[in-house]
Formats: C-alpha cells, structure tokens, sequence
C-alpha cells in the first residue's frame, strides 16, 4: 500500500478506500500532488503541499518587463549578455543575468522575464502582460483581475495589500494555496459520498453529510513537519459510519414529476447538493466585446487587412522594439535613413556658453484640420477619384536647419567617452520645435516647381489644374501625403518626381490613414476609428463594461463644483483628449465630448462618471463612422442650432451646426457660446452665423479646386424668430446686441451666397449637436448624420 493506492498515511491507522477504485478522487490527486493528510475526530483536519513559500508578484504598472530575483522559479532559462542593464525603482543600474518563462499558473505563463540578481522582489509587467496575452486589467480599490480576450475568461487576479497590488497564484497543479487544495478535498470527499456509484466503494468509512455543516469541519492548516509531530503523539481513533445512499438518479434536476412540480423530498436533495452541483459556469463578462464587432460585411481582403492591424501593436520603448523582429528592422531603417542624409554625431563640452543650447523634448505636432481631408472623400465617392497614400521616410531631416542647436545625448547611447557633452544638430530632428517647418517649407518649394498651386483656404492643400480640365491633389499631414483627382496619369508621374527628391514609400491604395480605417466599394467611401475605440477601451479596462445607448445621460448636468471627489488631473485630461480625436469621425459623441472638455482642469468623479460613459457607448458601436455616398446633390446644406441657457454653470448657449457637401456630412462642431443669450433667438442667431462661416469656407475651397457648386446654400433653422430677424431688413432696438451677426447673415442673403429654410425640430440634424438626447430621437438624428 503505496502513498498514491491510499489517501491518508498509513500511520494514522485508518481503514480507508484505495484511490484508483474512483476516478474523481484520482483526478484530484494527480491535480493537488504528493501531501500529508490527516484525519483527526472524523474530519479531514490538514494538508500541506512539499515546495516552500515563494516570494509574491507585485503588479507594476509602471514595469517595462516582468523582472524577478529568484532563479529557482525559471521554467526555461537562457542567459544574456553582460552589458545587459536595467533602471529599477531606485534609479539604480542593474545587471541583468538571464531571461525565462514563469509558469504562475495553468492559465497564467510569463514569458522573457528578467533575471535581476539584485532585485528583492518580482514585478509582473502590467504593459507586458496585456500585449503577450491580449488580456485586459481590471483595477479597484480592492483588487485587479485580468481578462483574457480571446477566451473570455479570467487569467488571473490580485488583492491590494499596503498601497501595492500583489498577485494570487491559483489553479497551480503543483503549488497550490493549502487553503484550497483543503477545500477541494472536502467536496471531493463529500461529492463521493452523495454520488450514487456503481463501483464497489468501501462504504463504511464515508464521512456523513452532517459533519461538513459543523464548525470543526473548517479545515486546519499546519506545516507538514506540525502534522508529523501532531500524528505521532496523537493517535487517531477510527470510526466506522453507515454508508448513505446518493440521491435517487429519477430525482435529479430534470426528472420533476409528471405534473411539473418538484416534491420536498429532491428539493431537500438539491439543497444538500455541493455548490459545485448546484451553481452554474460563470463568465468573466456578461456583454463581451465580440457581440459588438462584426466583420461579416467586409470583403476578404479588406477583412483580413483589419485583422492584420488589430494584432498591431506599437512598442512603449525602444528596448521593447528591439525584442520584435519587424520594429527592430523598422529601427534598423531609420538609422540608415540617417546616415544616407549625412547625419553623424559631434560631441561638444556640456558647460558650452552658447545660449542656444537646449534638451529635445517630444513636441504635439499640430496637424491639419481633418475637415479637408472629409471633404476630398466625399468629392472622391461622387467623382470617383482615386486615393493614394505616400509616406516620407525621415521628412524632418529634409528641412535646412538655420540656427544652431544643441541636444541632450539619446537614452541608450550614453557612454564614458560622451560623458558631460551635448550633440550639435547639423540636420532638424523630430521633437525639434522648428523641424515640421523647415520641412513643410522644403516641400512646398519643390511641388510648386512641379507647377503646383498652394490653395488659400487651406496651406496644406495643393492643386493643379490640367488643359484638359484635370486635376491633381495632394494634402500633407507632416509626413504623410494623399494623392487624388482624375488624371492617373499625372499622378503616377508626381510620385516619380517625389521620389527623386525625397526617399518616398509607396504605400498603395488609401487603407489606413492617422488612426483612421478607409474602406471603399461600389456604393461609396466608409471611414471608421475602429481599432481606435478598441485600443482606448482596452487601454481603460472597458473591453467587459455593460454598453450604453446613448453617449450622455439626459438627466446629468454637468458643472463645476458638484460637490463631488477630485480624480487624477492629467488621467482625466488624456482620455478626454483621446475622445476629441476620435470625434473627427464620430459627430454622435460631438457634444458629449464637448460637454466634458469643459473641466479640464479641475475634474471630478461626477465628470469621469459622464466619461465613462461615452466610453460604454463607444462599445455599443465600435464600428461606426462616416459613409460618402454618391448623390445627385450639388449644394452644400448646414444645419445650425442652440440649446439656450444650457450650462447650469453659467447660463450660456451652446451652438452646434452641421454641413453637407453634395450630400455627405462633411463637417460638424458643437461649442459652448462665448456670451449670455437673453433670448432663444438670440442663441439660434448666433449659431446661424457660425454656419454661415462653414459654408463660406466650404464654398472657396470648392471654388479652388473648380468643383461644380448649385448656389445658393442652404441654412436650415427650427427657429422662426431667428429667420424672421435674417429676413426683414428694418433693425430694432431688441437686436441691437447682435447687431453685427445679423448685418452679416443679411449681406449674404442679399448676395445671394444662402437661404435661410425652416426646418422642424425633429428633422433638425443639429439638435443632436446641441443636448443630450433620449435614445429614439438619438438613434433618428444619428441616422441622419450617417
């Protein structure tokens, strides 16, 4: 009679049955391994597994690498370079002297984790984790939790203890906690014991149901050196119980009684049932996020172009990029970027006098509006022009530096031999705060020799008219460049002659495009931030949050001092900038974004509750965006309207108005007006008059680029007090306070550049633009913006 032919250790002097006569009770130890068990006043009172306590995972999320100073805990270990250092929490160096998998669980594997001698604890990556395993983190105040996203699952979880969140290893076959491998021993013991079995048990050492719901029942913990003395000191007496049979097989849940109802007798049988029994499989999420994206509409190439950039995922630093083989190239090409334009370093004494000398920061490069960019793919669905994306490699080192600039040394190139020095900048660099001009300037001198003409409503535009009444196009987002219009042919020759004085990449057909996905077919042009919302719901742990219908609760007003707790400034400030970003394509969060902008500075829990919000929302319909159309249309229509005395805080109007070009929405904007209305009219006036703006910018630049335009345009107001101040000519006292808004709808009615058209309020398109709406008038005016 061996260790694994017997449950408990033959010195206790108990009769028991052989494990291998149950297969539940060999499958539970093959799963909880070699222990002492001992049975003391007929309850099972102890188990203890054979490894040693190691030392907990502390959850860092500010850890680039999972980093550990035990090495007897490596899976698989290989050995690194010497010269191999890493910055840890103190700010000192550290070698590090290996790199291996972790296993921490059956679900649960760490994969290259640092070996750091000198390190006194383990750090599991929180960045790390998320990319290897396409997981999600959960934090609270309590614990975190992670999500695996491709199984739908929890992988893991931890508990906060003194400020830090240490990880709960579980489900280990090897080590698991004793407090759990005790429990799983009772119902296991309890399960055999219920279950009606054909197999010859030994009945009559069962342990009855009874003693299980008794306090001495709780299992006791000891180490296994504590049991070995407890055992030979105590002799435990054995005692011999009458087998209870299991419940009736025709009485288990599904087996009711002819007349559907459950007798008292099976329900007293369901409720002395383990829980194991009685409770259902739980998921991690109620709303996964795979019920809200569908590809099912997409064509096969552009399906698996999407899935090819969802798997995506751009490095933190240049240490993690070099562990990918792809970005490590991408570096690699970088360099060489470099050297071909004659970049070399010259080292000059730190302590230099020149004034000039300064440390490169990352600068917020200032892009173009993307309303150009929305109006080009409107025209190009109705014209059907082509979309060609270029990209410049290194564009800022094209542009001539005129002063002289010092620059701190790179992180990672330091060494003893450049120790105290500065670089001397010979050619402009990103981060510099004169390179996108120095480079803009360059290339706008070569394309106007290329007899390019620079468009006055927007400098980033560039049109060429051909005899033949052809035109070319190109727009410049730094280093990005669009080519479209109907002349192939000459586009084809432009991107020749770029390519002579730039180091040009072709990149094809329009796909993909600042964070923005491009698909085209037969009926039109539909543009989305899909991967976009995913990253910013995965990114805030949203990827499992219950959805919502509508980005704003109709019933919140938002305002300053609420009373409510304050949250991490810059946290708030950098979601919110996220979610302006992401309203280029979404007009349907417009206003809740703008609502919540307002409190940049001093946010609250209330106004982090409305953000959170947009966010369940933007998982309701992560796909959504702008579709363009080919119409019969050629006009441009706005839509303008105000919510008077909106803000609570202040009493001021918010503005909001909409344009269509030939048809397609084109442009939107929802804004708090800078003044207090003393009427409706007022507010709709003002608004009136920002539309006007829109549509006169939207006329030049059709006029620029000679596109056919139906005049007049068209405003649509809901406000009759508003078109009847716009049309009657003689001034009152009562509109003196508009005076000039109003001269200024008027001349351009009386120039025949608009009308001014009654629309009624459930048709106003803008409205959504102007309050938080309930979800049917939402869902109908969203539909319109589509």
């Amino acid at each position: 009679m061996n260790g694994r032919d017997q449950i408990l250790s033959s010195r206790t002097g108990v009769t028991c049955w052989k494990s291998s006569q149950h297969p539940l009770f060999t499958s539970l130890i093959s799963v909880i391994g070699s222990g002492t068990l001992a049975h003391k006043d007929n309850f099972l009172s102890a188990f203890t597994a054979g490894k040693k306590r190691k030392k907990p995972w502390i959850v860092d999320s500010g850890a680039s690498d999972h980093m550990t100073g035990d090495a007897t805990i490596f899976d698989t270990y290989s050995s690194c370079p010497n010269n191999l250092t890493v910055r840890i929490a103190d700010g000192s160096l550290s070698k590090v002297a290996g790199t291996g998998s972790v296993v921490l669980s059956r679900d649960l594997t760490l994969n290259s984790v640092l070996l750091v001698p000198n390190l006194d604890c383990n750090l599991l990556s929180i960045s790390k984790l998320t990319k290897e395993k396409r997981c999600i983190t959960n934090f609270s105040s309590t614990h975190c939790e992670f999500q695996d996203l491709d199984l739908g699952k929890t992988i893991g979880n931890a508990e906060e203890c003194s400020g830090l969140y240490i990880l709960k290893e579980r489900h280990d076959p090897q080590e698991q906690p004793q407090m759990t491998v005790g429990q799983a021993v009772l119902t296991a013991a309890y399960l055999i014991n219920r279950m009606p079995s054909r197999s010859p048990i030994t009945t009559e050492n069962h342990i009855p149901p009874e003693s299980f719901n008794q306090p001495e029942s709780i299992v006791d913990l000891w180490d296994k050196e504590h049991i070995q003395e407890e055992t030979e000191e105590r002799a435990l007496s054995q005692q011999t119980h009458e087998a209870e049979p299991g419940p009736n097989p025709s009485k288990l849940p599904g087996n009711n009684a002819p007349d559907g109802t459950v007798d008292s007798e099976l329900e007293n049988d369901i409720l002395n049932m383990p829980i194991a029994w009685r409770k259902g499989v739980r998921s991690c999420t109620q709303h996964p996020i795979g019920n809200f994206i569908s590809y099912d509409k997409l064509s096969p190439t552009f399906r698996a172009f999407t899935s090819s950039i969802t798997e995506i995922q751009v490095p933190q630093n240049i240490h993690e990029a070099f562990k990918y083989p792809k970005w490590k190239a991408a570096v690699d090409e970088e360099v060489r970027a470099l050297e071909k334009n004659g970049i070399r370093l010259g080292w000059s004494p730190k302590d230099s006098p020149n004034p000039m000398a300064l440390t490169i920061k990352k600068l917020l490069l200032q892009l173009p509006s993307s309303i150009l960019f929305v109006v080009l793919l409107s025209l190009a669905a109705n014209l059907d022009w082509s979309l060609h994306q270029l990209d410049v490699k290194n564009a800022f080192l094209n542009g001539d530096l005129e002063e002289e600039v010092y620059m701190d040394i790179p992180a990672g190139l330091e060494t003893t031999s450049n120790f105290n020095k500065v670089c001397r900048l010979r050619k402009s660099l990103y981060g510099l705060k004169q390179s996108p001009r120095a480079w803009f300037e360059r290339f706008t001198k070569v394309v106007k020799r290329y007899g390019f003409v620079q468009c006055q409503s927007d400098h980033t535009l560039f049109v060429k008219h051909f005899p033949e009444g052809k035109l070319a196009i190109i727009i410049v987002y730094v280093d990005d460049i669009i080519l479209t219009g109907d002349h192939e042919e000459k586009i084809d020759l432009l991107k020749k002659l770029l390519t002579k004085e730039f180091e040009i990449k072709d990149l094809g057909n329009l796909k993909y495009f600042l964070g923005m996905e491009i698909a085209r077919s037969k009926k039109g042009i539909a543009v989305s931030q899909r991967k976009y919302v995913l990253d910013l719901l995965n990114e805030t742990g949203m990827l499992g949050c219950k959805p919502a219908e509508t980005p704003m609760d109709t019933t919140v007003k938002l305002e300053e001092s609420d009373g409510s707790a304050p949250i991490d400034k810059g946290r708030y400030q950098r979601l919110v900038g996220k979610l302006i970003y992401l309203s280029h394509t979404r007009p349907d969060i417009g206003f809740s974004v703008s609502v919540v902008s307002q409190f940049m500075n001093n946010p609250t829990e209330k106004h982090m509750t409305a953000v959170i919000r947009i966010l369940r929302y933007l998982k309701m319909t992560p796909g959504k965006g702008l579709f363009f159309q080919r119409t019969t249309k050629k006009e441009i229509e706005i839509f303008s309207d105000a919510d008077w005395a909106g803000s609570v805080t202040d009493r001021r109007s918010t503005s909001g108005y909409c344009s269509f070009v030939w048809g397609n929405l084109v442009t939107w904007r929802s804004k708090k007006q800078s003044v207090v209305a003393r009427s409706s009219a007022e507010a709709e006036f003002r608004a009136m008059a920002q539309g006007i703006c829109e549509g006169i910018w939207l006329n030049r630049l059709l006029e620029e680029l000679r596109v056919p335009l139906k005049h007049p345009m068209v405003l649509y107001c809901d406000n009759q007090a508003a078109i009847s101040i716009a049309k009657n000519p003689v001034h009152h006292d009562r509109t003196k306070h508009v005076e000039i808004d109003r001269h200024f709808i008027k001349e351009k009615i009386e120039e025949g550049v608009f009308k001014v058209s009654y629309t009624p309020t459930n048709c106003q398109t803008a409205d959504i633009l102007t309050k938080a709406l309930a979800r049917v008038n939402f869902e109908d005016l969203t539909e319109n913006l589509e």
